[in-house]
């Protein structure tokens, strides 16, 4: 208890005094559940203890600082507690200086007390459910203790005035969570005292009504994506290719291109059965097959209904605009579909992640130039440049702006590929190509920057760039992501995939001849690939999760080549 008590950097419980208004902060049993916290009049929620899993103390630093990055991103592991408090918190300031962040240990304190509150004012104690105060207009946040054993969400409830429904903050904006770093912006809204910038959370408040059970099917669901997606996405995937490489075997190539091309619709129609498996919530086994079974049938729907580059448009465009309506009305399903943000993870809770952004680039711009293959093959090239420019601006908009999507990397991609592509397509040069490329994603930030002032969206490209506190904090936020794009080619999983997306190139280059003869006739449908492609190249270079960009936005690539390819070879004579 003391570890925790001097980690938050707050004085020791004192007596409750007067009018004056007071906070408690309770740590009760780790065993303690949301059901008990609402029976005991609390508004319940889940709290993420950290991003992954992290030590029971880097959680309570992190609500005693209001901010917090990957345990990666700091110089060293947290000191151990071996050695006198002065010399060991010295330490602790030491690592979080290292940080690319402003990190802050103590901040709360910290804050208080240069507002003249006294320390006595806010109390820390350890507590049980039974002996949780009742009926008080004060502020107590009452918080299961971390074990520092598991990524799962903490239990959390408050009691104050106004706090009658299931927590949430403009952090998550998910009914029923809330963040570590979201404590010390609560205590200090109660006290009145302004919320330095440096804190990256942003105060807790109640909305709806207290609903325990939709809060443990929320973590319920959220504690099951991370190790579902290999079995649910992975496996079923490699059925498919394993079943398209048989056919094309068995019949000697002659099924090869329809196979081709159901796979491909396939591939195309999974984050669209992935939303349907949000929204069901099934069991494990129910989710792979709703996956292997129904993603190949609206492939083979489409394909009966559509010929050509209109069946991959509208599978492309039906995946698409799905995401784009449920961000829109808040991100309800796909916060909890297995290609999500992954909330458990603590890092996006609404919105689009690194790998629907990866894919929706590629869907979003190549399948723009399906479309104009399929459904508008003469239009000229001013006017297929003309819906390049207005598909990948809307998509922007939707999947970037805060009030939606509020994915930064999204500003960048969607209209980078929309403007690659438009000016490919009206056959303008080199440079007026680099020039647009360039100046597109500035433009584009610099306005949904101001949309998202306007309109008071508090996402996360105004708080990590517009609030970033000068150039230095700015240089912060961009060093943060390359680190972590970095370290992510080294992660075991993705690094087994990057030799295949090597490959992958190097025979892209070899070919492009060969290419360039398949999208001969549907000039449109080269000009959204070569987009997409671009989009994939940079989105590598600016997301976190470079990687994982890269590989996912490659194996999209192929499955428009792919189909381009099935095309070319059923016009042959």
């Amino acid at each position: 208890m003391t570890i925790a008590l001097v980690l938050l950097a707050v004085a020791a419980p004192a007596a409750r005094a007067g009018a004056v208004p007071e906070a408690q902060l309770l740590l009760l049993p780790p065993t303690t559940t949301v059901a008990e916290l609402a029976q005991a009049g609390l508004s319940p929620g889940l709290m993420s203890a950290g991003l992954g899993k992290v030590p029971a103390a880097q959680t309570y630093l992190d609500i005693g600082q209001g901010n917090r990055v990957f345990d990666s991103l700091y110089d060293e592991d947290l000191p151990p507690r071996d050695e006198g408090l002065p010399a060991w918190w010295q330490r602790v300031k030491e690592r979080a200086a290292s940080a690319p962040a402003e990190i802050v240990p103590g901040l709360l304190r910290s804050s208080l007390r240069q507002a003249g509150i006294p320390p006595r004012r806010l109390e820390i104690r350890k507590a049980d459910i039974r002996s949780l105060p009742a009926g008080t207009h004060d502020l107590v946040i009452a918080i299961a203790r971390p074990t520092g054993q598991s990524d799962d969400p903490l239990p959390i409830g408050i009691a104050a005035g106004g706090f009658d429904g299931n927590l949430t903050s403009d952090s998550t904006r998910i009914d029923g969570y809330v963040l570590s770093t979201d404590v010390a912006p609560t205590i200090l809204q109660h006290f009145g005292v302004a919320i330095p910038p440096e804190m990256s959370g942003q105060p807790i408040r109640s909305e709806g009504n207290v609903d325990p059970a939709a809060i443990e099917a929320l973590g319920a669901r959220m504690a099951v994506i991370s190790h579902r997606r290999g079995p649910v996405i992975g496996l079923n995937i490699v059925i498919w290719l394993a079943a398209l490489a048989l056919v094309a075997l068995l019949s000697r190539g002659r099924l090869a291109r329809p196979a081709v091309r159901l796979v491909g619709l396939a591939l195309v129609y999974l984050p669209l059965v992935l939303l349907l498996g949000a929204a069901l919530e099934p069991g494990e086994t129910a989710e792979r097959l709703l996956v292997l079974l129904l993603a190949p049938l609206l492939a083979g729907a489409t394909l009966l209904a559509l010929r050509g580059y209109r069946a991959l448009a509208v599978a492309a465009g039906l995946t698409a605009v799905a995401y784009a309506i449920d961000v829109v009305v808040g991100s309800p399903l796909t916060s909890l579909s297995l290609l999500g943000p992954n909330p458990g993870l603590g890092v996006r809770f609404y919105g689009i992640g690194n790998e629907l952004e990866a894919l929706l680039a590629v869907l979003v711009t190549a399948g723009a130039g399906a479309a104009l293959a399929g459904f508008a093959p003469r239009a000229s090239g001013r006017a297929a440049a003309r819906a390049f420019l207005a598909i990948g601006l809307l998509a922007a908009f939707v999947f970037a702006a805060g009030r939606f999507g509020a994915d930064v990397g999204a500003a960048i991609v969607f209209p980078l590929g929309a403007v690659v592509a438009a000016v490919t397509v009206a056959g303008c040069g080199r440079r007026p190509l680099l020039l647009a490329a360039v100046a597109a994603p500035v433009a584009v930030l610099a306005l949904l920057a101001l949309i998202d002032l306007a309109s008071g969206a508090n996402a996360h490209l105004t708080r990590s760039v517009l609030d970033a506190g000068g150039l230095g904090n700015l240089a912060d936020v961009a060093q943060r992501r390359l680190q972590l794009s970095a370290r992510s080619f080294a992660r075991p999983v993705l690094l087994a995939f990057l030799p295949l997306v090597a490959l992958l190139a190097v025979l892209a280059y070899l070919r492009r001849d060969r290419l360039r003869a398949w999208l001969a006739a549907v000039p449109a449908m080269r000009a959204g690939l070569i987009g997409a492609l671009a989009a994939t190249v940079v989105g590598t270079l600016a997301n976190d999760s470079g990687a994982l960009v890269l590989e996912i936005g490659a194996a999209y690539l192929l499955v428009f080549t792919g189909f381009a390819w099935a095309e070319a070879a059923a016009e042959r004579p």
